[in-house]
């Protein structure tokens, strides 16, 4: 079984930007879909952005073209590019892959304030 482990997070102003990075515990190129889901205070989790096995990536209308996801195979490291922070986009940010189940990793807490 997988382990996600994030960190990256933190507190940024409106306007800046923060990676978060996800570390597997074994090879992501093996999932179907490995990706990020957010959960503000008080929502549901949210779905944020997924890059499957054969590369392709896909967003959430809410972070399109400000948000960029990728993976290093050799690291077992999935990222979060998030740029153009908004405050709307504080929230826990959770990690995932996909395969025969679904693993999560624990969070990590992004915060976009002035």
């Amino acid at each position: 079984q997988v382990q996600l482990v994030e960190s990256g997070g933190g507190l940024v102003q409106p306007g800046g930007s923060l990676r978060l990075s996800c570390v597997a515990s074994r090879s992501i190129f093996s999932f179907s879909a490995v990706g990020w889901y957010r959960q503000a205070p008080g929502k549901q989790r949210e779905w944020v952005a997924t890059i499957s096995s054969s590369g392709s990536t896909n967003y959430a209308d809410s972070v399109k073209g400000r948000f960029t996801i990728s993976r290093d195979n050799a690291e077992n490291t999935l990222y979060l590019q998030m740029n153009s922070l908004k405050p709307e986009d504080t929230a826990v940010y959770y990690c995932y892959a996909r395969g025969s189940s679904v693993t999560w990793g624990q969070g990590t807490q992004v915060t976009v304030s002035s």
